[in-house]
């Protein structure tokens, strides 16, 4: 997702731990769910009523903001088993139940509007352990071809090739993506969506020169490579909104000294304009802390929100004097200790 108006300036010199206004959201700190894929949904793509345990416990400190796991746009769009989808009647309603709970708890969520591309078809050509892990995850007799941008597999080496989407193709999945962010805000109940632009799925397959060998009007040019999952970004804007969409990209990682992804924040801000960035990705708590004193936007975590009971929300005082950090616990987490062993 992607940045924010420059980084607040508080007393307590802790701008992480300050109120941020986020579309039609007003949270009131800046530390963010990452999304992260759980895979706990029956065999139709509805999440398990745990599920909304498990949130709900993610939202118990009021005015966090959560987005919610990797969610298929459609049937066609997926390949991989017990992951949810919000094209069915049941799994809207269950997504439901599990907004509300968020809400109760005065928190805010976005559903990530997911479509895997070749990512979902088993590689055969590595490592036994590997395949086997990737072969439970694949859903069992799946009635759609995988495919992808062109026909490169995700592993070279594998005889198993995606088939080329086709411009028709193409265009109904604009559809979907539209339905979907129709269904997460108007039906379930979300704050908003995000787009999942990023680790080699669909969005991304199109974007990455490795992946995208057309030889239309998607393919060359960045422009071209990037046409697919803008006007993505374009049906969902339609449909809900652009308050209430954001899109996951991949930028560079392993830079050499002296380099940095900064140039996505100048692009983002440019114009004037107070759009938000969440960055992601091995974060720590003074790192977090000194990446929004310096840089602004919000800071998400991902295992490290959900295996800490002492999550980096801090407490401050009312008055202009600095204060001491003081950690907040938050509750344990019996949904993790109940499918430990699973």
């Amino acid at each position: 997702m992607v940045i924010a108006p420059p980084p607040a300036q508080t007393a307590s010199g802790v701008a992480l731990l300050q109120p941020a206004h986020v579309g039609y959201m007003t949270l009131k700190h800046r530390v963010v769910l990452a999304p992260l894929t759980r895979m706990r949904a029956d065999k139709a793509h509805v999440l398990h009523p745990i599920v909304k345990e498990y949130y709900s416990q993610q939202a118990s400190i009021p005015g966090t903001f959560l987005i919610a796991e990797a969610t298929l746009i459609s049937h066609q769009a997926g390949g991989y088993a017990h992951v949810p989808g919000i094209w069915s009647n049941e799994q809207i309603s269950r997504w439901k139940e599990i907004t509300q709970a968020i809400h109760s708890k005065g928190s805010f969520v976005y559903l990530q509007l997911w479509a895997q591309g070749c990512t979902a078809a088993p590689r055969k050509h590595i490592q036994p352990e590997l395949l086997r892990r990737l072969v439970d995850n694949v859903e069992p007799n799946f009635p759609y071809d995988f495919v992808s941008a062109s026909d490169i597999p995700i592993n070279p080496d594998d005889p198993q090739k995606p088939r080329p989407l086709t411009i028709d193709e193409i265009k109904e999945y604009y559809k979907w993506y539209a339905t979907a962010a129709k269904n997460a805000v108007e039906g379930a109940g979300f704050d908003g969506v995000d787009i999942h632009g990023a680790s080699g799925y669909l969005v991304d397959q199109f974007f990455q020169d490795m992946s995208n060998s057309r030889m239309d009007e998607y393919r060359g040019s960045v422009e071209n490579r990037a046409r697919f999952g803008l006007e993505v970004v374009d049906a969902v804007l339609k449909a809900v909104g652009p308050e209430k969409t954001a899109i996951r990209i991949n930028i560079k990682e392993n830079l050499p000294d002296g380099e940095d992804n900064d140039f996505i924040r100048e692009i983002w801000t440019q114009e004037g304009n107070s759009r938000w960035l969440i960055s992601a990705g091995g974060y720590s708590r003074d790192i977090a802390i000194q990446t929004v004193e310096q840089k602004g936007g919000l800071v998400a975590f991902g295992r490290a929100f959900l295996a800490n009971a002492n999550i980096l929300l801090v407490t401050t005082s009312s008055d202009s004097s600095p204060t001491k950090l003081h950690i907040t616990a938050r509750p344990s987490d019996p949904v993790r200790a109940k499918h430990s062993a699973q």
